[in-house]
């Protein structure tokens, strides 16, 4: 299975998970602190519903800012109804974007951290294939990855997955489940608690 097979298959699976929510799960605050689970799902549709011309006339108008472009377009995506967000989720699944000079691992982990941003409040488990797994965490800790690692948080760190067989970096060893390293990983303090090794204060103390 090539990698936007994956990323086709994983939003088709969130499109099934989320159309079970009730209205207060959809409400729940999810792990993106400004962002709620409708918010979550929000941004996920939109490289699937905003060209790219439009998304650099958002970033233009905010100066620059990707991430206020980022924000800006989401919200707008927010004020549709949570059943027409997940339509589109299930009906473009297929959609081979990547952001500009990206590959599909790229899309796929933005897909699985999201997911997870949505999961762990709710306490819905899924097992994610470890290929997958495997593909997101080493696009963390090997690509240019702006904006999605916080700065300098990977340097000097080696992460290791006790369930799944991946590991990388030297220094102080950082260990847990693969969902938990990769929430870690781009900046979501909730899953520290879930990690073990020395590398642990030092990921905690960038983070903070």
């Amino acid at each position: 299975m090539d990698t936007f097979t994956e990323i086709a298959d994983e939003r088709r699976q969130l499109a099934a998970l989320l159309s079970g929510l009730t209205g207060e799960q959809r409400a729940t605050q999810s792990l993106c602190s400004a962002w709620t689970v409708h918010d979550v799902v929000a941004h996920l549709v939109l490289p699937l519903e905003v060209s790219t011309p439009k998304f650099v006339l958002a970033v233009l108008a905010c100066r620059g800012d990707f991430d206020r472009a980022n924000v800006r377009l989401t919200g707008e995506q927010a004020r549709r109804p949570f059943d027409d967000l997940v339509e589109v989720l299930r009906r473009k699944a297929d959609s081979r974007f990547t952001p500009p000079g990206s590959g599909p691992e790229a899309p796929l982990t933005d897909l699985l951290v999201h997911g997870l941003d949505i999961r762990w409040p709710l306490g819905l488990a899924r097992d994610v294939p470890p290929e997958r797994l495997r593909t997101s965490l080493t696009h963390l800790t090997t690509a240019r990855v702006s904006g999605v690692v916080p700065k300098g948080a990977l340097s000097g760190l080696r992460f290791e997955a006790d369930d799944v067989d991946w590991a990388r970096g030297s220094g102080p060893t950082v260990r847990g489940r693969a969902e938990a390293l990769l929430l870690a990983m781009t900046g979501r303090t909730a899953a520290l608690g879930h990690l073990s090794g020395v590398g642990v204060p030092v990921l905690r103390g960038r983070l903070a």
